[in-house]
């Protein structure tokens, strides 16, 4: 599968203010989802962002929610985003084939966002490096069932890359600074 900005819509799943903290490394899943939410943005890909029971974690950390388009954030209690009514309808509005999902927790909301979409028949690649979990090894079990599944691990360079599809654009110029 290669990933086109034209077939694509990111989903950031509960990126959460009280959540981060516990995560391995939240800084690099907060600055990879930030590229990944900023190369969307330029290149016309919708942005669904889900925010796990906001009461009790708090809403998606400040520097995403900045990114957020207008009416694009969706409460949920289920822990996958296809198994949410609005979330689920609002990717098949988009007409978009291929989801490219990142967030927190890897082995769970991820992983059940991930299969439970890809049940439906769309593409689903996970940014690896925009996704976390509070124990490695968890993430590490989740990668290996998301693979076994036929869910795409890529990097979200690699996702930036795909979308552009070549060198020499405008979008390629302004993609340079995140890519640096």
């Amino acid at each position: 599968m290669i990933l086109d900005a034209s077939r694509s819509l990111l989903l950031v799943v509960d990126i959460q203010e009280r959540l981060l903290p516990a995560m391995e490394e939240g800084p690099r899943v907060v600055a990879a989802a930030a590229k990944l939410m900023q190369a969307a943005a330029r290149l016309g890909v919708p942005v669904l962002v889900s925010e796990q029971y906001p009461k009790g974690i708090g809403n998606t950390v400040p520097e995403l929610a900045a990114l957020a388009p207008a009416g694009s954030v969706h409460t949920k209690m289920t822990f996958s985003c296809a198994a949410t009514p609005a979330i689920a309808d609002a990717v098949a509005a988009s007409g978009r084939t291929q989801l490219v999902l990142c967030g927190i927790e890897a082995h769970v909301c991820v992983l059940q966002t991930a299969l439970g979409f890809a049940a439906t028949g769309r593409d689903v690649a996970v940014a690896w490096d925009a996704t976390s979990s509070r124990r490695e090894s968890d993430r590490a079990l989740a990668a290996d069932r998301l693979r076994q599944a036929g869910v795409v691990l890529v990097s979200s360079e690699m996702v930036l890359f795909e979308w552009l599809g070549r060198a020499g654009t405008p979008e390629f110029k302004d993609m340079l600074a995140l890519i640096k």
